[in-house]
């Protein structure tokens, strides 16, 4: 198979975690006989410094070419207080809005050699294994009218949460194609109590689970699901919820798996993929090769099964990094018991334990 990537490694760690994506990317391909028409190009900061815009038009070309697209991290401080359309995040928003890549898809895995990782007692994690499905391009992210305005009233700042019928329905029927090939079991997350938005997503998920009867469905509001996640996450399965919510709640279930290099993500439309590692730029540590890798990486795991439907191949890159995990090395975000880890060594590792 031509496995058709495009690279875009942002700024920060993301240049250092897409290194070693692509290294095991490349290894896969050339173990298992495939080609790999692989292409880079700019988003967030670096693509502002060297084009004036977060999301190029030759970035969006390239995007539109490839069957796949790898990302690294977006986010520079240099940048906090820039205008929406000049901060490096508008190239990620931008991006997920041109592909279409309207479902986020954020496993939450609790390792047995990384419990220890976790700030949670041991018996809480041990044995979690949850998919959180994020709508991706509506919501307040995207919701217009936004901005910050000064009228006769003084200085206010407007974020409008909107959704269609149709956004909520295709993102809640991938999750339940979803759960049936887990432990078949949904929670949609919501505010339905205080929002009109809230009570027509729980309306569209109530109205489309008769059509999968083999799936069981539960609502939840979003804050007795953070405090769920905490108390008692191995109760969920799948989550289904909207966009601002998602976004918060899957970097609490970080503390689930012991750190956030540790998740990867895929974002799914009708065709191709984005796929990318749930952490920030973190430019505090950015070209010290302290950055875990393995959250990038398994986001290649993903692309392999997702876009390209590789399962045998994903697998394998799934298990190297239970390997890795088990036996070292490991960055010190996971707390190794000797020196840590290079993010290159990780990546190294990961290349090897694939074999």
């Amino acid at each position: 198979m031509n496995l058709n990537v495009l690279a875009l490694p942002g700024d920060g760690i993301g240049v250092e975690v897409t290194r070693e994506a692509v290294r095991v990317l490349r290894h896969v391909a050339q173990k298992w006989n495939h080609s790999l028409s692989l292409t880079e190009g700019l988003i967030g900061g670096i693509a502002i410094h060297q084009t004036g815009a977060p999301l190029p038009e030759e970035t969006l070309r390239l995007a539109s070419e490839a069957r796949a697209t790898l990302m690294g991290a977006v986010g520079l401080p240099e940048f906090d207080n820039a205008p929406p359309d000049q901060r490096p995040e508008k190239g990620l928003l931008g991006l997920r809005q041109a592909l279409g890549v309207y479902a986020n898809l954020r496993p939450v895995r609790a390792w047995r050699s990384q419990l220890d990782s976790s700030p949670l007692k041991n018996h809480l994690v041990e044995g979690v294994d949850l998919l959180i499905v994020r709508e991706l391009t509506g919501g307040i992210y995207y919701g217009q009218p936004r901005g910050i305005f000064d009228d006769a009233s003084g200085t206010r700042a407007v974020n409008t949460m909107t959704y269609t019928r149709l956004e909520i329905d295709r993102v809640t029927r991938r999750a339940f194609e979803l759960a049936r090939t887990r432990r078949k079991k949904v929670t949609s997350v919501d505010k339905s109590n205080v929002l009109e938005n809230s009570q027509l997503w729980r309306r569209v998920v109530t109205e489309a689970a008769p059509d999968y009867p083999d799936v069981a469905l539960d609502h939840m509001l979003v804050d007795n699901c953070a405090m769920q996640l905490i108390l008692n996450p191995r109760r969920f399965d799948v989550i289904l919820t909207e966009n601002m919510f998602g976004d918060i709640l899957s970097d609490e279930g970080a503390v689930l798996a012991g750190s956030i290099g540790m998740l990867p993500s895929a974002s799914l439309g009708d065709e191709g993929g984005l796929y990318e590692p749930v952490h920030g730029s973190a430019p505090d540590i950015a070209g010290q090769e302290k950055a875990n890798p393995l959250g990038a990486i398994g986001s290649v795991a993903a692309m392999l099964e997702y876009t390209f439907g590789l399962i045998e191949e994903s697998c394998a890159v799934d298990a190297a990094i239970q390997a890795v995990l088990a036996h070292g090395p490991v960055t010190a975000d996971l707390r190794p018991p000797g020196a840590p880890a290079t993010t290159a060594q990780v990546g190294e590792a990961v290349c090897a334990a694939i074999g």
